[in-house]
């Protein structure tokens, strides 16, 4: 029991921490400082980058993320991208639909089956 309110408490407390974004302005942030280059658009993911609409990611953890990334993905300072800007581009990628299970997608499902 106590395992469980702790949970309900941290999860209460992640979510009051999630800051608040302008969804609109992060879709032009994301286009403006390149995000588009490596994950779509749409944030739908490619080769040289990961999917990132609708991301079950807390704020926080993509926020650190994007600060101190390893591998290709260069750091994004508070010089180049402010945390007020990456709550808006949060809340632009959880703006965004979820991927569709392949199952749901007529021609990936064929290919699936096959």
């Amino acid at each position: 029991m106590r395992f469980l309110l702790l949970a309900v408490f941290l999860t209460a407390i992640a979510h009051a921490q999630q800051p608040a974004g302008n969804a609109e302005n992060g879709k032009r942030l994301f286009a403006r400082d390149g995000c588009y280059e490596c994950h779509g658009y749409a944030a739908q993911g490619s080769r040289d980058g990961p999917r990132l609409a609708a991301t079950s990611l807390p704020a926080q953890v993509v926020i650190n993320y994007v600060r101190r990334p390893f591998g290709a993905m260069p750091a994004y300072t508070p010089k180049v991208l402010s945390d007020h800007e990456l709550a808006d581009i949060y809340a632009f990628l959880k703006s965004l639909p979820a991927a569709r299970p392949a199952k749901d997608i007529p021609l990936l499902d064929q290919l699936r089956n096959e």
